[in-house]
Formats: structure tokens, sequence, C-alpha cells
């Protein structure tokens, strides 16, 4: 063990790299403050090494395959037999997420963020140290510190994760091959988002989910449609169900289901639920407030029961996104800096990169109904001539207003493009208008994103390319 190395006072020093943590860093330094990061691993966080990033960049290339599949639908002929190559795949995903992490590390030098690659424990609500994995240790004097720890896979103990029968996300992405089958436990959105991607790679696919349907949280009209185009993708779903026991089968595994049907696949996919990473980060001796569920307990400034202690993002436990997270680390960094800011997740969207994509802002109709008197419109997506021409039918969008006043409450969308289409209608529920005011917006033509326009003049019984209601 290295003798302990002391370093100057820090405005802020903040635990975790990912996408709060290092977004938190900058924006701090750009008003002034001397800043360092603290992350065990890789920066970047779960969502650039081990999430967002790697899977969409593995899902593109499964859209792309699939792609290939529908060629003759666009009068495209190709010779011969094509196929995929995963290690290339994997090469590929590599390659995207190495040049954005380096990214951040030269983002850090350009505006004068000092990274610390060690792990950070709080010894009190001055101090944290660091320890690097040769067991040198840095000690840090902070005026400020913000937990931006994240979290990680929940290991249920019932199914112990093995990386050879049981995986999780973590251990497909770095997969050296693809298994034939697969039983997927849990369909919200990383069970839903694995299941299209490893189906258009060929992977016979089958899903276990407790609750009543798949994506439990968005729109039920949303859940129909994704369920719908599973079982175009030939995955075999099972809602309201449980998984009794998982052991060896012929396959590779054999679960048997709370529904008395038994399942064999060469390997389980368990995506339920999120750890918070709090351990060893010296928050009991802090006497730090956790929530029930073990995340830590903060108030709308981010601010914990230590005055000058913030925590941002997954560990907070409210909302587990990436985007989120980079907002709370605004908000920390404001009131660390002397600022009296909140926050303020109205507009906030859902975004889920299944295929075809899910995207959603606001209430639900469920909820919106137990609080107004709500009208409805829904306009489908093959109605469009932009989709006609890219063969992307599927999907429609709904909206969600209040009838008395016609303001938007909800917008939910399944298609193509629907992620990036999402943030038009996240504007409008943010600045809080009405259905009239957004169908009054001209869209480009032909574009996917016409049918918010088309949707939002069906709630008034006013839309061109939809027949008129009785």
């Amino acid at each position: 063990m290295q003798g302990v190395v002391k370093i100057d006072t820090y405005d802020i020093v903040i635990i975790g790299g990912g996408p709060g943590g290092y977004t938190a860093g900058i924006r701090a330094a750009i008003k002034g403050a001397k800043v360092a990061v603290v992350e065990v691993d890789r920066l970047g966080g779960v969502c650039l090494n081990k999430g967002c990033i790697p899977s969409k960049a593995l899902i593109a290339s499964a859209v792309q395959y699939q792609k290939l599949k529908e060629a003759d639908s666009f009068g495209l002929r190709l010779s011969g037999e094509f196929g995929y190559d995963w290690s290339a795949i994997l090469a590929r995903k590599e390659k995207i997420v190495g040049a954005l992490v380096g990214g951040i590390g030269q983002l850090f030098k350009s505006h004068g963020v000092d990274h610390f690659n060690g792990y950070g424990r709080i010894v009190n609500s001055k101090h944290v140290v660091v320890t690097d994995e040769e067991g040198g240790e840095t000690k840090l004097t902070a005026k400020n510190i913000i937990i931006a720890t994240g979290s990680r896979s929940m290991n249920i103990p019932a199914f112990p994760i093995d990386g050879v029968r049981i995986l999780t996300s973590d251990h497909l992405l770095a997969a050296e091959s693809l298994p034939r089958s697969i039983l997927i436990v849990g369909a919200g959105v990383i069970g839903c988002e694995w299941a299209f991607m490893l189906s258009m790679l060929d992977v016979e696919v089958r899903m276990v989910e407790m609750l009543p349907r798949a994506l439990p949280l968005e729109d039920s009209d949303t859940s129909r449609l994704i369920e719908r185009e599973l079982k175009k993708r030939k995955v075999k779903l099972f809602t309201n169900t449980k998984v009794d026991s998982i052991g060896p089968g012929g396959e590779g595994v054999l679960a048997e289901l709370s529904n008395g049907k038994t399942l064999e696949a060469n390997q389980v996919l368990m995506a339920v639920g999120r750890a918070f990473n709090t351990e060893e980060l010296g928050l009991e001796d802090l006497g730090l407030k956790l929530n029930k569920n073990g995340s830590i307990h903060t108030g709308a400034d981010m601010r914990t029961n230590i005055k000058n202690i913030f925590a941002i993002g997954d560990v907070r436990g409210e909302i587990m996104l990436a985007y989120t997270a980079v907002h709370d680390g605004t908000v920390a960094v404001d009131n660390a800096l002397g600022g009296k800011a909140g926050k303020d997740y109205l507009g906030v969207p859902s975004v889920i990169f299944t295929h075809p994509e899910v995207a959603s802002v606001g209430l639900t109709e469920e909820q919106a109904g137990a609080k107004y008197d709500v009208i409805t419109s829904k306009f489908p997506i093959r109605t469009l001539g932009k989709a006609q021409a890219e063969n992307e039918l599927s999907g429609e969008v709904k909206l969600v207003a209040d009838k008395k006043t016609d303001r938007l409450l909800g917008v939910h969308m399944i298609g193509s493009h629907a992620t990036e289409i999402i943030h038009t209608a996240a504007l409008a529920i943010r600045q809080k208008l009405t259905a009239r005011q957004l169908g009054e917006l001209t869209f480009g033509h032909p574009v996917i994103s016409e049918s918010l326009m088309e949707a939002a003049h069906g709630l008034h019984n006013e839309s061109v390319h939809m027949p008129r209601r009785k």
C-alpha cells in the first residue's frame, strides 16, 4: 500500500463518470469551478460502455441485416447467399464505443476537468479517497460532492447469473457467438429491445413477463401493438407468467413456468430490474439517508440530507434514464455553486429502440383518465406516403388531450423514426400546448412526423387523411 496523496481543494468532486457525472463535471468547469471526476471503470459509465450506445450499435446492424432480407420489396436483387458476421458486428460496436470514450477524455482536458481512475469512497462530508488498481490512495478535499454511481443489472438469488447459462445484457454484448435460442425473462424496455434485435439476427426468442403486458409502463395501446410486432417476428411471449425454476435442459436450460408450461433454450437473458451502486461508498458511516429500495434520497434540488453532498441519476432511483441523469447533474451543479435550481421532468420522453421504435411523452390514457375528461386520437403510420416509400408500415400515433381545454396530456408513438419524432411532441407537452396548436404547425412532406399533425387534426375530426367519425 502506497502512502495517501493529498490534492488541493476542489469546488466539486463527482464520483461516477457516466452520462450524469461526466456532463456535470464539464458543466461545472464551464461555470468556472475546479472539478474532479472519479471513475473506477471507463468514462461514459454503463450507458456508453455496456448499455445505450453498444446496444444501439448492435441494433443498427440487426436492422440493416433485416433490410437485406427485404431487398426484393424495394426492387433490389441480391445475388448469392448473404449473412452476418457476429465478430465483425462486435468489432464495429467496440470501435464506436472506444471513440466516444476517448472523446470524453479529450473534453475533460479541453475544459480542465481532472480525471481520477479508481474507486471513490466518501470518508466525511469534505473528503473523498480514491483507491487505484494498484492500491494507491489519493485524498481529495471537496467543498461539494456529487454521487453519480448509477446502477447495474439486478441479480436474483433464485436464478444466479453465471455468464454461461444465465446471462445479463453485459454478457451478450461481449458474447463470442449468439445462441440458436434464448429465453428472455422480462418484457420491459431491455427485454423487448433484445428480443427484436436477436430475432432479426435469426435467434429463436421466447419471453416471459410476470405483468399482464409487454412494455407495461407504456400506454396499453402501445403494448398491444408491440406484442403484435413481436408475434410477427415469431417471438413467443408469455404474459401474466412467472419463471418458477431454471435448470439444465437438453438445449442448455429448462425453465418451468407458473402457467404449467416448460421452455427449453440454449441460454437465458435476465432482463428484470436494476440494483443501485451504493455499496462501499461510505454512506452508512456518513448517515446519508436512503430510500426504502436502497436508492439515495434527495430533494428536487438533488441535495441529500447532508447539505454539500448531492446525488444524481440512477442512484436516486426515480427515473433511471441517461438523459434524466444529465438533467439531474445540471441541477446539482447549479445548486452546488450557489444557485436554487430544481428538477423539471415535464416533457421528458421515453425512447425504446425496438423495431419499429416506441416513444412516448406525458401521461398514458389510463393515467390521464384518472385526472381529466380525456379525448384521444389515433393515426396509422401506414397511411403516410413516406411510410409506404420506406416500407415501414407498422405503428400509429396516439394523442391524449383534456376534452375541456384541448391541452395535450400525452403522445404515444410506435413506428419508424419514433424516437426522433417524439421530441416535437415533448416540446409541445413542456410548453403546455393544445392539440389544435400542434396541428397548426406546418410539417414537411413527405415525412413520418406528419403523423403528429394528422393525429392532432383527428382529435377534432378534421384530419383529411382519416375517415370522418360519425
